[in-house]
C-alpha cells in the first residue's frame, strides 16, 4: 500500500492517512500542495470538514522564516506548555504562522486558498534547492492557510500528520509541501471513525494508508 500511496501523491491525487489509534485517531486528506486547485479545497471542505493546513519540511520552514507558533507566543500566558497536548505530551504542536499569498483577496475562498497552497509549494521547492527567496515579499499574516512545520527528524521524534505526510513526500522524492485536512463526522461531532474513512476511500477510489505502515517503511528506508 505504501507504493500506491506514494504513486498517488506523485500523481497529484488525494490519499487518506490515518495516524494511530493511541494518538489522534484521525484520518486526513493529503495532497501535494503544488497540485492543489480550487476543486481540491472544495473537496476538503465538504468531504473532510476539518482544518485545511499545509505541512512544510523543517529545512524549508527554517529558510522561509516560519517559526513554531509556540515559540512566537513565549513567554506570554498563551504559550503552549510542556505536556499541554493530550494526544502528544512529549512534543509541542507543529503549527506555525497562518498566511495568505499577497495576490489573494480575502484569502478564504477556494481559489484564494488554492493559490496560497501553490505559492507555498513554490517557496518550499526554492528553499529545498537553497535558491534565493523573499517569503515576506509574497505572503502576509494573519491569513487563512495554517502552515505546519515538520520535526527536523520527522518520524524519529514526532509522529503527527505533519510528519507522516512530509515523510511520504520525502520517500517519493516529491516536493515536501503537502496540504492536509482532518475528516470529521457530522453525526457524532467527532473525528470520522477509521472504518468509515476506509469506506470513503474505497467508494471514491482513493488510497488509504495507516501511520504504522508509513513508520515501518520509514525505519527501513529513512532519508533526511
Amino acid at each position: 500500500m505504501i507504493d500506491d500511496a506514494i504513486e498517488s501523491l506523485k500523481n497529484g491525487e488525494f490519499i487518506l492517512i490515518y495516524d494511530f489509534a493511541d494518538r489522534e485517531g484521525e484520518t486526513d486528506f493529503a495532497i501535494r500542495s503544488d497540485a492543489i486547485n480550487h476543486d481540491s479545497i472544495r473537496n476538503m471542505r465538504n468531504d473532510a470538514g476539518g482544518l485545511i493546513c499545509t505541512s512544510i519540511h523543517s529545512k524549508a520552514a527554517e529558510i522561509m522564516g516560519l517559526p513554531f507558533a509556540s515559540d512566537v507566543l513565549r513567554p506570554t500566558h498563551l504559550a503552549e506548555k510542556d505536556g499541554d497536548i493530550p494526544y502528544d505530551r512529549a512534543n509541542h504542536s507543529s503549527f506555525s504562522l497562518w498566511v495568505n499569498h499577497k495576490d489573494t483577496f480575502t484569502g478564504v475562498t477556494d481559489i484564494d486558498r488554492a493559490l496560497t497552497a501553490n505559492k507555498l509549494a513554490e517557496h518550499v521547492k526554492h528553499a529545498m534547492n537553497n535558491d534565493p527567496l523573499d517569503f515576506p515579499a509574497e505572503f502576509r499574516t494573519p491569513g487563512h492557510m495554517a502552515t505546519l512545520r515538520a520535526n527536523d527528524k520527522l518520524l524519529d521524534v514526532r509522529r503527527g500528520q505533519t510528519e507522516l505526510s512530509i515523510t511520504l513526500a520525502e520517500l517519493g522524492g516529491i516536493n515536501p509541501c503537502v496540504t492536509i485536512c482532518e475528516m470529521l463526522d457530522d453525526s457524532t461531532g467527532r473525528a470520522l471513525k477509521k472504518e468509515d474513512a476506509m469506506k470513503y476511500a474505497d467508494d471514491n477510489g482513493l488510497v488509504f494508508i495507516g501511520g504504522d505502515e508509513i513508520v515501518k517503511f520509514w525505519e527501513d528506508n529513512k532519508v533526511y
